[in-house]
């Protein structure tokens, strides 16, 4: 079964930083693109950023300058750098992984700006 961890989210001050982390199960065998999405309160799943399997990137454009994604082969896994945060990037944060086995999202991490 696929599974995917999320981890690094939390509460942090306008201007701080996290870091997100999300590692797939050994399971998979070939990874296309992986990303990150969030989903704010009353508000609709969106795309953060996303990276392909030859390491392009994509990033929406209210996170630019901002936020990096970056992915470890080896280690099935996908970063999440988030800094100069701001009260709006406050919302629950999934990552997605397309394989050749299918689309996967993670649990969910709560990230939180506020002072």
């Amino acid at each position: 079964q696929v599974q995917l961890v999320e981890s690094g989210g939390g509460l942090v001050q306008p201007g701080g930083s996290l870091r997100l982390s999300c590692a797939a199960s050994r399971s998979i065998v070939s990874i296309y693109n992986m990303g990150w999405y969030r989903q704010a309160p009353g508000k609709q799943r969106e795309l953060v950023a996303a990276i392909t399997s030859g390491g392009s990137t994509n990033y929406a454009d209210s996170v630019k300058g901002r936020f990096t994604v970056s992915r470890d082969n080896a280690k099935k896994s996908v970063y999440l750098q988030m800094n100069s945060l701001k009260p709006e990037d406050t919302a629950v944060y999934y990552c997605n992984i397309l394989t050749t086995q299918g689309n996967y999202w993670g649990q969910g991490a709560q990230v939180t700006v506020s002072s």
